[in-house]
């Protein structure tokens, strides 16, 4: 009995799509050859129906072209504001998405999918657009034309001679939910247009001599039904998944061919190709793998020439396992939806046991499928029996081990004749039978089973040692015994044989699975390299090399560049084909190389090197080959597209410092600079001023001028730090010594502050660079000056412990403004994103900078009840002894 549910991977493929679906909006596409079809007259329709259902219905953009017949339909339906946007030297109204997803409507109508948007907008398209509103659950009907669609654009502008340059990606009208093709023949629509009703009349000549062509007209005509149809015979295989129809629907044309392992089938092959361009359908070639037939070289080899010249002529080729060819077929031709199924009939046929052909085999059983028979010539060659074992040892040495086997056996029995009756000892010879089939295949269990009749007969049966039978029974217990044993040694083959290709499949498998495995954690080109060196070279048994491409698509050996032939490996990139060794195209090359495709562009070239001069020939291997290349092409492009993200992020990172630069700057460099510009024309034109108020407003100068020295100071080095490093001019210093100078400076504007300092007199000297700790020191006053209120103390203390040295700046002010005292450290990070105060919070940055160099460490903390602390730790070295000076 047939299992007549349908397939569950299938089935849950499809019930996910459904509940995607499910959660979004619902698109309507209404599709024409060209404009002038009507799609936005029968859009318009189509809306002001699901408006008299009761669906809340707006006109988010529609483009009525001046056409009378449109514009009527669009009075009455609420249309959106659309959004003005400067544009260039003028402003420019475009589709407002963010009023349309505010807008509560169940339904809008979005005309003109492919259209660009202007500069300015969230998204460059307007598809994007449209997928925005589906994503909120918003119903979208649309329109556009076939010359739109991306993957008909080359073909379009093949034929009307102009390249459109606003597409629509392929998924959009894949996913859509329906798709209404909105079509008119050639004539009624250049009567519509003579008639003004698609462009202006003043419009109407230039379009008649140019696009609107009636030649253009037709093959637009015919690509908009072709590509409507693949859409609904795609929808028609998932309704057929669904509901576990097994039935051929016959909805497009697809031809299956059947072929076998026999060189006369290359020329079916070609000639299903020619039929199949003929008719502009769609085909297949098919081939059964029976499990119990073992494959001899010369099969495999031609099997394989097979599969080319299939894939050559740009059919698919399918390699399927199976046990009994009809069924297997018919099954098939039914999950593919073919329409007929193209047999070969050979014109001349060697003498053969007389047994139904496959055709009458295929007539019988399918009723539903057309049958073609293509006459082909069988070429005369001398057969290799498909049973033959596929053991390393040959037929021959299989026989003898045979006949050893029985004489063992006949050994046995003849001893075991003493203890049981002689119709117990045969089945020491079926043993005998089912081992040697297990273990040397249908050819060597054959010999066997007649070899124990003969030796049964010769030593066990009255007269012995003889062939002569007395009691004419035995010749029926002789052919009994024969038949068991022949067909109980060929169910046992097949067994082995079924068990040899199961573990092949799942080793393919299993090293497939791995594989992928391996290289989906990959995120560099050299882990790749890795891979196809360890676990690709000993799985296919040759040498297997990687070459990528750099930015001028030259491709580039990973490893063993001199083992390469880069003209052939560039070939085979540039045209996405295979070449090299065993193919057609510069066949004299020592290497086979294979494509890496992925879904945007080839990624690479992978060179298979074999290593005694043959290639991967199994059919399986093949495919398994294919499927690596695939997996690694998309690898390779998913790493492509890591690093090209990570660029964009460093340019994204690298312009909004350049940008937060040029803020900060600009206010912090001009707010100093108009102080002091201020101060200097008061001194200029105050010529009565009392010379306390000089000296102030001089003071003022000075102060204003050293603040804007520190900041320019502090962008150079940071800017200096970061692309050269920090150069430390390291030497034994006085920690007190340091830290007094940097009070020194700071005390001009510390104050009114009170500076405290606790340096016990006991500090061993530090090995560092003096000026730098000390602009550390100063650009932390700097921040207690601006932070604090002027009451504050501000306390500096150092202790030596263990091996670090801790100097400590901390003050009792309002405390630190933010939750993570670590951003603070943080290029032009400010505590307070709002504040009076000048900087570009790039103090604390350079003072870790210089920490870091060396070999320290800087934190920030909250002190308790309030206040803020900066801890700095300093690595202790072994330091110089100073000998006392003797008075």
């Amino acid at each position: 009995m047939k299992d007549e549910r349908p397939d569950p991977d299938a089935l849950l493929e499809a019930m996910k799509g459904n509940a995607e679906h499910s959660k979004r909006g619902q698109l309507k596409i209404f599709f024409g050859a060209c404009a002038g079809v009507g799609k936005t007259f029968a859009m318009l329709q189509a809306a002001r129906q699901a408006q008299a259902e009761g669906a809340r219905v707006g006109l988010g953009i529609v483009e009525t072209h001046g056409r009378k017949e449109t514009e009527a339909l669009v009075a009455g339906l609420p249309v959106l504001p659309r959004r003005t946007l400067p544009g260039n030297g003028r402003s420019a109204t475009e589709f407002d998405l963010d009023g349309a997803l505010a807008s509560g409507y169940e339904l809008l109508i979005v005309d003109e999918l492919a259209h660009t948007n202007v500069a300015g907008s969230r998204h460059a398209k307007r598809w994007q657009d449209v997928e925005e509103l589906l994503d909120a659950g918003i119903d979208v009907y649309t329109a556009f034309n076939v010359q739109h669609l991306d993957s008909l654009n080359d073909i379009v502008g093949g034929i009307i001679g102009i390249r459109v340059r606003e597409t629509v990606p392929d998924r959009i009208f894949d996913a859509a939910t329906d798709v209404v093709l909105v079509d008119l023949p050639a004539d009624d629509l250049l009567a519509r247009l003579n008639a003004g009703k698609v462009y202006l009349p003043v419009s109407v000549e230039r379009a008649r001599q140019n696009f609107f062509r009636r030649g253009n007209l037709i093959a637009l005509r015919e690509l908009a039904l072709r590509r409507v149809a693949d859409r609904v015979n795609a929808d028609v295989r998932t309704y057929r998944v669904s509901h576990a129809i097994k039935t051929v629907w016959p909805t497009q044309e697809l031809l299956m061919v059947c072929v076998s392992a026999h060189r006369s089938q290359e020329k079916l092959v070609r000639e299903a190709g020619r039929l199949a361009q003929r008719l502009q359908a769609k085909w297949i070639v098919v081939h059964v793998d029976q499990p119990y037939h073992g494959d001899d070289a010369r099969s495999r080899d031609t099997l394989l020439a097979i599969a080319k010249a299939a894939q050559a002529a740009g059919a698919e080729f399918a390699n399927i396992p199976g046990q009994d060819i009809t069924e297997t077929l018919l099954d098939y031709a039914r999950k593919r939806n073919a329409t007929k199924l193209i047999v070969g009939n050979p014109a001349r046929r060697r003498l053969k046991p007389l047994r139904p052909r496959l055709q009458e085999h295929l007539a019988r059983a399918n009723p539903e499928i057309g049958l073609l028979l293509l006459s082909i010539d069988e070429v005369a060659e001398r057969p290799r029996r498909r049973w033959l074992p596929e053991e390393p040892q040959g037929t021959l040495s299989a026989i003898g081990i045979a006949t050893l086997a029985v004489g063992a056996a006949t050994f046995l029995a003849s001893r075991l004749l003493n203890v049981f009756e002689l119709a117990n000892v045969v089945m020491v010879f079926l043993v005998t039978v089912v081992l040697v089939a297990i273990r040397l295949g249908r050819a060597a269990g054959a010999w066997a089973a007649l070899l124990s009749v003969a030796c049964f007969d010769f030593f066990f049966v009255e007269p012995q040692l003889s062939f002569a039978v007395t009691d004419t029974q035995y010749i029926f217990t002789f052919a009994l015994m024969l038949g068991v044993a022949i067909v109980i040694g060929q169910l046992a083959a097949r067994l082995r044989s079924e068990a040899r290709v199961a573990r092949a499949g799942e080793r393919r498998a299993s090293a497939l699975a791995r594989i992928a495995r391996d290289l989906s954690s990959a995120i560099k080109v050299e882990q790749v390299v890795k891979i196809c060196r360890d676990a690709l070279t000993p799985l296919f048994g040759t040498q297997i090399l990687l070459l990528i491409p750099d930015k001028n698509e030259r491709l580039m050996a990973t490893q063993d560049a001199e083992l390469v032939d880069p003209s052939t490996a560039q070939w085979a990139f540039d045209h996405s084909q295979e070449a090299g060794l065993g193919t057609q195209t510069l066949s004299a090359a020592n290497a086979l190389y294979l494509p890496l495709k992925a879904s945007m562009a080839v990624r690479g070239v992978l060179a298979i090197l074999p290593d005694r001069g043959t290639l991967p020939s199994d059919p399986d291997d093949r495919r398994l080959l294919d499927a690596v290349c695939s997996t690694i092409g998309l690898t390779l492009e998913r790493i492509h597209f890591m690093e090209v993200a990570q660029e964009t992020l460093v340019r994204m990172e690298g312009e909004k410092l350049r940008n937060a630069l040029l803020s900060a700057v600009s206010h912090d460099l001009k707010t100093p600079l108009t102080a002091i510009r201020g101060l200097a024309e008061t001194l200029e034109h105050s010529r009565d001023l009392a010379e306390d108020d000089r000296s102030d407003i001089a003071r003022s100068i000075r102060l204003q001028a050293d603040e804007l020295k520190r900041l320019v100071a502090n962008l150079l080095d940071l800017a200096r730090m970061q692309s050269e490093g920090v150069r430390l001019n390291k030497e034994w210093n006085s920690l007190s010594e340091i830290v007094g100078s940097a009070v020194a400076q700071a005390r001009p504007y510390l104050q009114p502050r009170r500076i405290r300092t606790n340096l016990p007199a006991d500090l061993p000297l530090v090995e560092v660079d003096a000026a730098l700790i000390q602009r550390v020191l100063i650009n932390l006053l700097d921040n207690a000056a601006k932070y604090t209120p002027p009451e504050s103390n501000v306390t500096i203390r150092a202790a030596a412990t263990g091996d670090t040295m801790y100097l400590i700046v901390e003050d009792d002010g309002p405390g630190l403004p933010v939750t993570d005292p670590d951003k603070l450290f943080e290029p032009f990070a400010r505590g307070l994103k709002e504040t009076s105060v000048s900087g570009v919070g790039l103090g604390l940055a350079l003072c870790r900078s210089i920490v870091t160099a060396h070999g320290g460490s800087i934190q920030a903390s909250q002190r308790k009840p309030h206040g803020a602390a900066f801890e700095i730790r300093l690595p202790l070295g072994v330091a110089p002894r100073v000998e006392s000076e003797i008075i």
